[in-house]
């Protein structure tokens, strides 16, 4: 029985430290706010046309086949309005970015492609006890 409370003790302990490790709770008030400008197209206001469509999907289509690309780069917002392409989101390299960039141009052409990607903070190593 005090094997079973001295275990229920570790992890109630366990659990509070490992709450109160984090630092800064996340938060991307600072994007979300700058993506409720109507002047930047959200992937909410992708157009429905067939065109517009197609367009995107040549273009998602390219991208997750790169199996180089990082998840992030994979999952970067494409909106095409009227053949014209907003691509929005973190990526994790300069590299990625051009990649992506360079896929959309030759699907679109480079005058009908507006990059909005970002590069996210790099990946924090792992953070194993010695």
């Amino acid at each position: 029985m005090s094997r079973l409370v001295s275990s229920v003790l570790v992890c109630v302990l366990g659990f509070g430290l490992s709450l109160s490790a984090q630092t800064t709770p996340p938060d991307n008030t600072k994007i979300n706010k700058r993506d409720q400008s109507p002047s930047r197209p959200t992937a909410d206001q992708q157009k429905e046309n067939r065109s517009d469509r197609e367009i995107t999907r040549q273009i998602r289509r390219s991208i997750t086949q790169d199996k180089d690309l990082s998840t992030y780069a994979r999952n970067i917002k494409i909106i095409t309005q009227n053949g014209n392409v907003t691509l929005r989101g973190p990526v994790r390299s300069e590299q990625e970015k051009k990649t992506i960039e360079a896929k959309a141009n030759e699907v679109a052409g480079a005058e009908h492609v507006k990059s909005e990607i970002q590069l996210a903070a790099p990946k924090e190593p792992n953070k194993k006890n010695p």
